[in-house]
């Protein structure tokens, strides 16, 4: 029995897993907010306490890095510890992984349905895999064959140093740095980065905001899912300025991860805005920016890009390294379904 986990800032799933049902049919799962919760430990508690099972194994993908079996939640007021978990509910083998490194677990096992193919391209068999999830924070992770296989590596490279590559986003660097300091790539390409993009183009004199819209955004406790679906209807040109101002970077971003794992098994978005945003992506100007990359450009052009549509991508991931571990301990390799 596998206990499986996808922790983020905003929401944290728990799933029961059998080796005979296999990753993609949970015995149970439950989806709780996060920030209603102390900690992971008080939400594992509630989970179990409504199931007879005990697993031997669990996994959990944490939105945070993860060094000596501990992890802080880069959104949340949690630390992870494996070893506690495993005394406290008497499991004997307990892991924790970068949530991206999760859902690079689950990169070779998506199937057709479980992905948009942006860009068909050329995918060279066994070669790296990079992925790029742009959720509460912005993750990125890399895949590489092992000889036998995909082996998933986590980065924090969400939080390396935004680089502008148009006179707007420079604009956007100079009236974000006094407010942070250090503006990461997460502070303007995630969940949590579009209110600050909204935020940069409602101060110039270019966009109106109406007053509905105001409003709105005052009374709502966070304010992108406005944002975001006042752009896809058209319904006011600064939130589809904020939008599109979003999509060219994350496209920068896309490109820059192409070139630096040379990925030429393909790129996969993961992450809970591609899937919301997918009709904006499709426009081609998505993949003019991601080509943005001077004497490469035709390179990443030759690169296949696709959206992860399933969004249970990461949970899946995470029982996947459960089930591999427990493989690995008990020298039992089989086929899970």
């Amino acid at each position: 029995m596998i206990l499986a986990g996808d922790i983020g800032g905003t929401k944290t799933i728990l799933a029961l897993f059998a080796r005979e049902q296999g990753v993609r049919h949970p015995l149970r799962a439950q989806r709780y907010p996060s920030r209603e919760h102390t900690s992971l430990e008080a939400i594992i508690r509630t989970f179990l306490a409504d199931v007879d099972e005990r697993p031997t194994t669990a996994s959990f993908g944490v939105a945070g890095p993860v060094a000596n079996r501990k992890a802080h939640i880069t959104n949340l007021p949690w630390t992870i510890d494996a070893d506690e978990i495993s005394k406290a509910f008497a499991i004997p083998d307990v892991h924790l992984l970068n949530d991206l490194q999760a859902i690079a677990m689950a990169v070779p096992h998506l199937a057709s349905d479980d992905i948009y193919t942006l860009n068909t391209g050329h995918a060279i068999p066994r070669g790296t895999i990079g992925v790029v999830a742009p959720g509460t924070g912005l993750g990125e992770a890399f895949l590489v064959w092992s000889g036998i296989g995909y082996q998933a590596y986590p980065t924090e490279g969400g939080h390396t140093s935004f680089a502008p590559v148009t006179q707007e986003q420079l604009r956007l660097l100079e009236y974000l740095q006094p407010r942070f300091e250090h503006v990461s790539f997460e502070r303007v390409c995630s969940g949590s980065g579009i209110p600050n993009l909204y935020d940069y183009l409602s101060s110039g004199a270019q966009y109106e905001e109406p007053d509905w819209l105001r409003q709105a955004l005052a009374e709502a406790e966070d304010p992108t899912p406005i944002i975001v679906n006042t752009a896809l209807a058209g319904k006011a040109q600064i939130c589809v300025a904020t939008l599109d101002l979003f999509t060219h970077i994350l496209a920068g971003i896309v490109g820059d991860m192409a070139l630096k794992v040379f990925a030429t098994g393909g790129l996969y978005l993961g992450g809970g805005i591609p899937p919301r945003i997918l009709p904006r992506l499709q426009e081609p100007d998505f993949l003019e920016a991601v080509t943005y990359k001077g004497r490469f450009r035709h390179w990443v052009a030759r690169i296949p890009i696709h959206v992860i549509l399933n969004p249970s991508t990461a949970l899946h991931g995470a029982a996947w390294h459960g089930f591999q571990t427990w493989e690995q301990a008990t020298q039992s390799p089989a086929a899970i379904p």
